[in-house]
C-alpha cells in the first residue's frame, strides 16, 4: 500500500470518528464565586441577587473605609499649625486674631477652642463648659459617621447566612426530589450558593468592623488630645485661686486687644 493510500484512509477514519462526548459543561472557579447556579447548570437567581448584593456592599464598605480614614487625619482634628497659631496670638494678647482664626479653620480644635473662647464675657468656667459641650458634640458627630460601618459588619453577616439557609434548603429539596439517592451534583448548587453566600459575608464583614474599630479608636484619641491641647491653652485664664495672690494674677496677665473678650477673670 502506498503512502498515499495511508495517508487517505487516516483523513477519512478522523473524519467519520464521531464526536467526543464533553459532559456537562463545568463551571470556572473565578465564576463560582460570583454566580449561583443549579444541578443543570442553569441560572439560580436568588443566590446569585445575594452574592451580588453582598459585592456591592464589599465595595461600599471598602470605599468607606478609605473615605472615614481620610476624614479623620490629624489635620482635620487638631492641626498642628494652627495650634501654634493660636498659642501665638494667645500668648501675645491678640485674642480677637485667635477668635478669627478658630472661626475660619474648619478642625476639630478649632471649633472647639472658637465655642470656648466666644465664652469668655461669662468667666472661665463658661469657657470650659463651653468647650467640652462642643468637644462631646463633635465626637459624637464623627462617632455617627462611621457607624456605618459597624452596621455593614453587623449586617452582612447576617445575609450571608440567609444565603447559606436559602442554599441547604436547594440541597434538601433535591435530596426529596430524588426521593433520597441525590447524585452529588444535585447537590452541588445548592452547597455552593451556601457556601458562597457565607464567604462572601465575611469579606464584606471582617474589613467593616476592622475598619471601624481602628477609625473609632483614632478618634476617641486624637479628639482626647486636642481637648486636652485646647483646655491646656485657655488655662492661662484660670482665675487666682488663693485671695492673697489675686492682684499679682491680675497685674500678671496680659490685657486683650481692643476687640477681644479676653482675658477673664
Amino acid at each position: 500500500m502506498s503512502g498515499s493510500s495511508i495517508t487517505t484512509l487516516l483523513v477519512q477514519a478522523f473524519t467519520a470518528a464521531p464526536p467526543v462526548d464533553a459532559g456537562p459543561v463545568e463551571q470556572s472557579f473565578a465564576s463560582a464565586f460570583f454566580l449561583s447556579r443549579n444541578a443543570d447548570n442553569s441560572l439560580e437567581l436568588l443566590g446569585s441577587l445575594i452574592i451580588w448584593l453582598l459585592l456591592v456592599l464589599s465595595v461600599v464598605s471598602i470605599g468607606l473605609i478609605i473615605s472615614m480614614a481620610m476624614g479623620n487625619q490629624r489635620k482635620t482634628i487638631l492641626p498642628e499649625g494652627v495650634v501654634e497659631v493660636v498659642r501665638t496670638h494667645l500668648a501675645s494678647g491678640r485674642y480677637a486674631d485667635a477668635i478669627e482664626v478658630t472661626e475660619k479653620e474648619d478642625s476639630f480644635f478649632s471649633r472647639i477652642m472658637h465655642a470656648g473662647m466666644k465664652q469668655s464675657p461669662h468667666g472661665y468656667g463658661a469657657i470650659i463648659r463651653g468647650l467640652e459641650q462642643t468637644a462631646d458634640e463633635q465626637t459624637t458627630i464623627r462617632f455617627r459617621r462611621i457607624e456605618f460601618l459597624n452596621v455593614l459588619g453587623q449586617v452582612s453577616p447576617m445575609i450571608g447566612l440567609f444565603g447559606t439557609v436559602y442554599g441547604m434548603i436547594l440541597a434538601f429539596q433535591a435530596i426529596v426530589v430524588s426521593g433520597g439517592n441525590a447524585d452529588p451534583v444535585m447537590l452541588a448548587g445548592g452547597i455552593g450558593t451556601a457556601l458562597t453566600t457565607t464567604f462572601w459575608g465575611l469579606v464584606v464583614a471582617i474589613p467593616a468592623l476592622a475598619g471601624y474599630a481602628i477609625i473609632r479608636n483614632r478618634i476617641d484619641e486624637m479628639t482626647t488630645e486636642a481637648t486636652l491641647e485646647a483646655e491646656s491653652l485657655l488655662g492661662r485664664f484660670r482665675p487666682a485661686r488663693s485671695s492673697s495672690r489675686t492682684k499679682t494674677a491680675k497685674s500678671s496677665t496680659p490685657k486683650p486687644d481692643s476687640s477681644g473678650d479676653l482675658p477673664v477673670e
